[in-house]
C-alpha cells in the first residue's frame, strides 16, 4: 500500500477539522416549539335577503372599520315600509275620530248619571214616577256601556298603531342592514359572491383579518409549561433569506387542558404524548409574517432552584 507522504498528512488535518467546525456551525439548536402562524378572521355576511347591487370588496385590499363594502336591492322593503306607513296615516285618522267619540259619549255619559241620580231623589220624594226613574237608569246604563266600548276601540286602535310601529322599526332595521360595512380594519383575505347574485342572511360574503399581528399556535410538552406564564415575551424565529430573524412575541394564552400531540406522528410513543396549546402574538408591521408560515419559539432557560 502507498503511503502518504508526512506533509501531504500534515495539510489534510487542518481541513477536516475546519469541515467539522462548518459542519457545527450549520447545526442549529432544536427549538423547543413550533407552530404556525394564524390570525383572527371575521366573515361578514349579509343580514338581509336581495340581489347584491353593490360588491366593492377584492382579495388583498385594506379596509377600515365601517366601509361600505356592499349594497343589497331595496326596493321591496321600500315598498313595504311606505306601505306600513300609509296604514299608520288611516290608523291615526280613525284614531282621532275614536278619540272625539270618546269624548261625546263621556259627556252624554256624565249627563245621564245626573238624570239618573236627580229622578232618583224626585222619585224618593214621590215627585216622579217608576218609569222615569227606570228610564233614568237604563240611559245612565246604555251611556257607561257605550263608554266602554269607545274606551276598548280606542285601546284597540292603540294596540294595532304599536303593531304597525314595531313593523316598520323591523323594515326599517332590514333597510339599515342592506348595506353592508366593514366590521374591522384589515385585509380581505378572499371573496364569496359577485355583484348581481342573489344573497340570503348569514350567507358569507368576504373573510377579512387584520395582519398587523398574528398568532402563532405552538404546543408545549408539560415539562416546558413551567417555563411560560401569560404576557411573558418570547423570541420567535422564522425562515428569512440570510438564515434565521428573530421576532419578539407575548403569550397571550396558555390551554388549560392537554391534548394529544396535533401534528402527525411517526412512533407509537409520540402518540401518546400530551401536550399544552399556547398563543404567542407576534407584532407584523412590515408584513413579512403570512398566515400558515411555520416558525419556532425559543423559551427562556429554566429556573435551577438553588438550595440555602
Amino acid at each position: 500500500m502507498r503511503s502518504i507522504p508526512l506533509h501531504r498528512h500534515t495539510a489534510i488535518v487542518p481541513l477536516v477539522v475546519a469541515a467539522l467546525a462548518l459542519t457545527a456551525c450549520d447545526r442549529s439548536e432544536q427549538p423547543d416549539a413550533s407552530g404556525n402562524f394564524e390570525a383572527e378572521e371575521v366573515v361578514v355576511s349579509a343580514q338581509t335577503s336581495g340581489q347584491l347591487e353593490q360588491f366593492a370588496v377584492v382579495e388583498g385590499a385594506s379596509l377600515t372599520v365601517g366601509d361600505t363594502t356592499a349594497r343589497i336591492d331595496t326596493a321591496q322593503l321600500a315598498l313595504e315600509r311606505r306601505q306600513l306607513e300609509a296604514q299608520r296615516g288611516v290608523l291615526a285618522v280613525q284614531r282621532q275620530e275614536a278619540a272625539r267619540q270618546l269624548e261625546s259619549i263621556a259627556a252624554q255619559r256624565e249627563i245621564a248619571q245626573r238624570v239618573q241620580e236627580r229622578t232618583t231623589r224626585l222619585f224618593s220624594a214621590n215627585a216622579a214616577t217608576a218609569t222615569q226613574r227606570d228610564q233614568a237608569e237604563r240611559d245612565a246604563r246604555v251611556t257607561a256601556a257605550q263608554w266602554s266600548a269607545a274606551k276598548l276601540a280606542t285601546a284597540r286602535l292603540d294596540a294595532e298603531r304599536a303593531v304597525l310601529d314595531t313593523r316598520t322599526a323591523a323594515v326599517t332595521d332590514r333597510l339599515q342592514r342592506a348595506t353592508v360595512r366593514n366590521p374591522v380594519a384589515g385585509t380581505v383575505l378572499a371573496t364569496y359572491v359577485r355583484a348581481g347574485e342573489i344573497v340570503q342572511p348569514g350567507q358569507p360574503l368576504y373573510r377579512v383579518a387584520s395582519l398587523d399581528t398574528l398568532t402563532l399556535r405552538a404546543y408545549l410538552s408539560g415539562a416546558q409549561l413551567a417555563r411560560v406564564r401569560l404576557g411573558q415575551a418570547i423570541t420567535v424565529h422564522t425562515d428569512g433569506e440570510g438564515g434565521l430573524r428573530a421576532h419578539t412575541g407575548t403569550v397571550s394564552w396558555i390551554a388549560a387542558r392537554a391534548e394529544f400531540t396535533p401534528t402527525p406522528v411517526q412512533t407509537r410513543d409520540e402518540r401518546t404524548d400530551l401536550v399544552y396549546a399556547i398563543k404567542v402574538r407576534v407584532p407584523n408591521p412590515d408584513g413579512a409574517l403570512k398566515i400558515g408560515m411555520p416558525a419556532d419559539v425559543a423559551l427562556p432557560p429554566a429556573r435551577v432552584a438553588t438550595n440555602p
